[in-house]
This record gives structure tokens, C-alpha cells and sequence, in this order.
């Protein structure tokens, strides 16, 4: 056994594995103490690269949740306004049948019926035009409506956000006809009307169908009906034993048709209505009123059409709510696994590093201990130099 004091290699050993082992207890104590596996990019370059993605998509995610919430609250908002007017409708309709009777509806219980009618119309506008949420009016008054955009999503994209639009027109609820036109006169063989191309147009809508043999009416209607661009516009359906070919929205403007060789019809102009959720835009304006009998008799019809329209309505308001409850839900899941995910990358096991900790404990002790045994042993040069 060789003894020299300049190079102590056991020591210098004992050194090494001890200052290895501090690290390693020092790097357990912080992620003990943090919680966290990467507490700097060191630590996992790659693993901290995936979770700051996670991290930023979690966030947005969140956030979403609460937009999307505040979606539910605007359609809750506006759902309870046309509820009242919904009950104002019912009691108008209520004072229209009592002053239709005309066998005990003397002048002076009309003029009261008309005067809480006509109340009842200033309230139903003042509902539409007051209605708001967060400063944005939200019922359409004066062809005025509501057109919101909810970031539903993490993401700028399209498929990340939802459209709200609380436009009386949409909802079908300002009344009106629709046009159309209808072919007299014709035969629909086969040999009549086999690839025969026919033109639909109504204002800015047109689509053309070219027939294959149609055996009989039926066929001609089956075969229209079955072009994805007539049915996104128009209906055909048999009129009377002729064909009928109607638009889908309310305007004015009849529906014009070509290329039918020689078949003759008419074409009807259809009424776009009133717009809005007011009493004028609903179709009870001023101009219906209970203050005699066909009067009163006229305004049954116009609230029946605007009772229906404000159901449409709210029928659409409630769908619009579904849908917000079911992408807060998906949020929230989407929310819960991805925190799973950054989870696994970024948290610390706790009993995992624990044992990690004790270990490097344990050699620490031993190493320091060793170390002052290895520093003892030159000492023994001592007895050779007695």
C-alpha cells in the first residue's frame, strides 16, 4: 500500500461522489418544496416546450368557459324579456275576444278594453327597446338587432366561436307571405319535360334543375325538391293537380320560372313584414286595436301570427342556450384532460421523489463521512517519520 500526501485520490473520490449526491438532494428539495418536476428549462427542456403549450390552451380554455357563459346569460336575458311580452300577447288577445262580443260590448267597455290595449302595446315596445346586456340592446327594434360573436375556443379560428344573432328576420317572427308561382295547363309525361332545364329566381335567389324523365308530377316534384340548390330556396309540391313552385323566405317579389317550353302560370308577390320584437315589428301596432267589433274580431289574427312568431322566437333563444351549455361542458372536460396532461410533465411525484430525496440523503451522510476518513489516512505518514 502505497501512502502519499500531495494527491489524497480517496479523498478526492469521496468529494466527487459527495458534491454529485448534494446535487441530487438539493435538486429533490426544490421539486419537494415546489411541487413541481421542471422548475427550470434545464430541468426538461422538451417536457417545458409541451407545457407552456398546455398551459396557454388551458387558459384559453377557461376563459371560453366564462365567454360561453356569458352566452347562456345574454339568450337568458333576452328569453325573459319576449316572456313577458309573450304574457302581454296572451292578455291582448284575451281583451280582443272579450270586445268581439258584440251582443253585451257596449262603446264605453270597448274604449276600456282599447285603452289597457293600447298600454299594452307601449309596454311591448318599451320591452324591446330597454332590453339590454352589459350596454348592447338585445331585441330588435327598427330593424336594429343584435349580432354577437362568443369566443367559445382557445383559438382564432371560425370553428372557435359562436354567432348569435337575435334578428327578428331570422327568427321568422315578423310574419309576411311567401311568393311563388304556379304552372297551369301542362302535361309532366317523360316526353314533355326529359331534360328540360328549369329556372327558379325570387329577388336574388336562383337556382336551375334539369329533369330526367319524369314519369309523372310526382316525379317532377321529387326530382326538385332533390337539387340541393332549389331546396335551399324553394319548394316544388303539387297545387291542384299542377306544379308549384314557392320561395322559402318572406319578400316581395313574385317567383318567376323559365324553361318550362311553353307551360303557362302566374306568380303570386309574396310580404316581407314588419321587423323587430316591438309591438309594430310583432304585427300589433297601432293599426290593430279593439274599439269595435271587427276590429277586435281583425286583432284575433294579428296576435295569434305574432304569438306564433314569438314562440319561433324563443324556440330559437333556447336552442342557442342548449348549444352553450353543451360547448361549456366540452370545455370544461377538454379543461380537466389537458391539466391531466401538463400534470404528467410538469408536477412533481411526490412519493416517487421522496424516495429520490432519502436516498441521496443517506449517501450524503456516507459521503461526508467517508471524506473525513479519507482525509485521516495520510495521517499514518506520521508513524513512518518518527
Amino acid at each position: 500500500m502505497s501512502l502519499r500526501i500531495n494527491s489524497n485520490i480517496a479523498a478526492m473520490n469521496a468529494y466527487r461522489n459527495l458534491s454529485v449526491n448534494d446535487k441530487q438532494m438539493a435538486g429533490s428539495l426544490e421539486k419537494l418544496s415546489s411541487g413541481l418536476r421542471i422548475n427550470r428549462a434545464a430541468d426538461d427542456a422538451a417536457g417545458l416546450s409541451i407545457s407552456q403549450g398546455l398551459t396557454s390552451q388551458i387558459g384559453g380554455l377557461k376563459v371560453a368557459a366564462r365567454n360561453a357563459q356569458d352566452g347562456v346569460n345574454v339568450v337568458q336575458t333576452a328569453d325573459g324579456a319576449l316572456n313577458e311580452s309573450a304574457e302581454i300577447l296572451q292578455r291582448m288577445r284575451d281583451l280582443a275576444v272579450q270586445a268581439s262580443n258584440g251582443g253585451s260590448q257596449d262603446t264605453n267597455a270597448r274604449a276600456a278594453a282599447q285603452t289597457e290595449f293600447g298600454q299594452l302595446q307601449k309596454e311591448l315596445d318599451r320591452i324591446a327597446k330597454t332590453t339590454s346586456f352589459g350596454g348592447q340592446k338585445l331585441l330588435d327594434t327598427a330593424g336594429t338587432a343584435y349580432n354577437g360573436t362568443f369566443q367559445v375556443g382557445a383559438n382564432n379560428t371560425a370553428d372557435d366561436q359562436i354567432q348569435v344573432n337575435l334578428d327578428a328576420t331570422v327568427f321568422g317572427s315578423s310574419g309576411g307571405t311567401k311568393s311563388s308561382y304556379t304552372v297551369s295547363g301542362g302535361t309532366y309525361d317523360s316526353a314533355t319535360l326529359d331534360t328540360k332545364t328549369i329556372t327558379a329566381t325570387q329577388g336574388a335567389t336562383t337556382a336551375t334543375v334539369t329533369l330526367a324523365t319524369p314519369a309523372d308530377l310526382d316525379a317532377v316534384v321529387s326530382q326538385l325538391n332533390a337539387d340541393a340548390t332549389f331546396s335551399g330556396g324553394f319548394t316544388a309540391s303539387k297545387d291542384g293537380g299542377e306544379l308549384k313552385i314557392e320561395s322559402k323566405t318572406n319578400g316581395t317579389g313574385a317567383v318567376t320560372l323559365t324553361g318550362t317550353s311553353g307551360l303557362t302560370g302566374a306568380g303570386t308577390n309574396g310580404t316581407a313584414g314588419a321587423t323587430g320584437f316591438d309591438s309594430a315589428g310583432l304585427g300589433v301596432g297601432t293599426t290593430v286595436k279593439v274599439d269595435t267589433t271587427a276590429n277586435a274580431q281583425s286583432a284575433i289574427d294579428s296576435i295569434d301570427s305574432a304569438i306564433k312568431g314569438l314562440s319561433t322566437a324563443r324556440a330559437q333563444l333556447g336552442a342557442y342556450q342548449n348549444r352553450f351549455e353543451h360547448t361549456i361542458n366540452n370545455i370544461n372536460v377538454q379543461v380537466e384532460n389537458l391539466s391531466a396532461s401538463k400534470s404528467n410533465i410538469t408536477d412533481t411525484d411526490m412519493a416517487q421523489e421522496m424516495v429520490k430525496f432519502t436516498r441521496s440523503q443517506i449517501l450524503s451522510q456516507a459521503g461526508t463521512a467517508m471524506l473525513a476518513q479519507a482525509n485521516q489516512a495520510p495521517q499514518n505518514v506520521l508513524q513512518l517519520l518518527r
